[in-house]
């Protein structure tokens, strides 16, 4: 054990803390001489295990001091499981319907134990892979994207209240700064842990590497990631972050959690939801060129942003009298002025939100940390024709995102591309 309390759990030492542990103890029925433990933490960074007993199932979950899809020689903060902890407990009092309850959060052991997402739940990137049509999946994260952006901002939080959760996730910085390495830099230059499809996307990444504007844009984001405070995100929010049923959506995995601008969480989630679209040649089988497949991501994509604006816009209005310090009622009375300021504020958030998931895709494609979606795809040369159309696309996004006033607008090109 370590002189700050944290000692590394193997299934051992896990079923003896259980055993000390009521909270979860009593989830499992307090009989540990049959318990099933399952490790599954198949992720970048942490140990996950499925605890199952007489009386239910638990999921605990314990961050590394490094980086484990690295090793060792990528130290990384415990601390994150103390963020992730706070977010699910914040996200989860805002949207409990989309969000595992936690049961038990042990701050010296980086220990969170959670509720177990039974099956038939699986991860959507596995879904999207297996083309498995989600028909609920659009409204289920816009609504959760709508309920912990709205109510984590300054349009329903004062100031007092705002600055008070920033303070607290502002303690996250290793996360944020891994991500501003990840997303924002090392795609941008000649790094050791950036890999591609090679030979086949060498000039594509040296291409990327030389392009100025692209640079340009890339560092007004940026900015935008590290300066803007707008809401408390889930920082992480791809499609291996969610799991789900036809009927049923979780979204799990928020040590990344911080103030940030929102538009990095809804882009987060639409870029990864372009790259599966993109993939999916790569998955069709003889004789199956899953067509129909496609149509639907991208009416999906569409539905995403169209009912999160509809759903984010109607929280606003029903609190357009409250306590937000945004936009004070005694200025912003006129419903002219209202409408007007609603207009220019959703599309700022769009035009974020294009941008941001523009990035992450082009992360995906060169950088450190891939997707399964394109990793599944055996055949290199297949693998790197999805890329690269996902790729272009990205770069044109990034670059031209201001053309673009309507979601539809962006699903015409994506589909024109992926044709």
């Amino acid at each position: 054990m370590a002189s700050d309390g944290f000692q590394p759990l193997d299934e051992k030492l896990l079923v003896d803390y259980l055993k000390a542990t009521p909270s979860l103890a009593a989830k499992l029925g307090s009989h540990f001489d049959h318990l099933e433990i399952k490790e599954v933490g198949d992720g970048n960074l942490n140990f996950v295990y499925i605890v199952t007993g007489p009386s239910g199932s638990i999921v605990v979950k314990q961050a590394l001091p490094y980086m484990r899809c690295i090793g060792e020689s990528w130290p990384m903060t415990k601390e994150r499981a103390y963020f992730e902890a706070s977010v699910l407990q914040e996200h989860g009092r805002l949207c409990p319907n989309r969000v595992p309850e936690v049961y038990h959060f042990d701050r010296k052991m980086c220990l969170i134990g959670m509720r177990y997402i039974e099956p038939p739940h699986i991860i959507l990137r596995k879904g999207l892979i297996a083309g498995v049509e989600y028909p609920l999946l659009a409204d289920h994260v816009s609504e959760y994207m709508a309920r912990t952006l709205f109510y984590t901002s300054l349009l329903y939080q004062t100031t007092t209240d705002h600055k008070s959760g920033v303070a607290k996730f502002c303690g996250n910085v290793e996360l944020c700064r891994l991500t501003e390495q990840v997303v924002f830099s090392d795609p941008y230059k000649v790094s050791e842990y950036n890999h591609w499809t090679t030979p086949y996307l060498d000039a594509d990444a040296k291409a990327l590497r030389e392009d100025d504007m692209l640079k340009l844009e890339v560092a007004g984001l940026k900015s935008k990631f590290c300066e803007r405070a707008q809401a408390l995100l889930h920082g992480d929010l791809h499609t291996s972050s969610i799991m789900v049923t036809p009927d049923s959506t979780q979204v799990i995995d928020p040590e990344f959690g911080f103030y940030g601008p929102m538009g990095y969480d809804i882009g987060a989630f639409i870029g990864n939801l372009i790259l599966a679209y993109f993939s999916q040649d790569g998955h069709a089988e003889k004789g199956e060129d899953r067509k129909l497949y496609k149509k639907w991501i991208l009416k999906t994509i569409l539905d995403t942003w169209n009912l999160f604006d509809a759903k984010f816009t109607a929280l606003w209005d029903k609190h357009k009298d409250g306590s937000g310090d945004a936009y004070l009622p005694k200025i912003y009375n006129n419903p002219e002025l209202q409408l007007l300021v609603k207009k220019r504020y959703m599309a700022n958030l769009f035009h974020d939100t294009l941008g941001f998931g523009a990035a992450k895709m082009i992360r995906r494609i060169v950088g450190v940390a891939h997707v399964e979606d394109f990793e599944s795809i055996k055949e290199a040369v297949k693998r790197s024709e999805c890329e690269r159309k996902a790729l272009n696309f990205a770069k044109t996004l990034l670059k031209e995102r201001r053309n673009f006033h309507k979601i539809n607008e962006v699903v015409s090109v994506i589909e024109y591309l992926g044709s």
